[in-house]
């Protein structure tokens, strides 16, 4: 998942969808020690732990900027995610002319 997909997701995601998407990370994921998307300082299990240390109730405010990085590293957990296909763009076939050299 890039950030401007996870951009995209935060308006419509819940505090219950986020910690669904931890849960889902934790028995989904096998290598902890692979390096962040969000970040490259930070390895998935650094950055699982500083974004697992809030709460997720539904009252609990969560501001848009840490749910875009939650998603941006774990995104692809969270239920009914479907990764957005991009379009494939039309092949351009250039124009070519024989070149015309000029005479000696």
């Amino acid at each position: 998942m890039n950030k401007y997909e996870a951009k995209a997701l935060v308006e419509n995601v819940t505090n219950a969808d986020l910690k669904q998407m931890f849960l889902n990370a934790q028995e989904q994921i096998k290598d902890w020690k692979e390096v962040s998307r969000v970040n490259k300082g930070l390895t998935k299990g650094a950055a699982f732990n500083i974004f697992t240390a809030m709460s997720f109730d539904d009252n609990h405010f969560i501001h848009d900027i840490a749910k875009t990085n939650m998603i941006w590293e774990f995104g692809e957990y969270l239920p009914n995610y479907q990764k957005i296909q991009k379009q494939k763009r039309a092949e351009v076939i250039p124009s070519h002319q024989e070149p015309k050299f000029l005479p000696k």
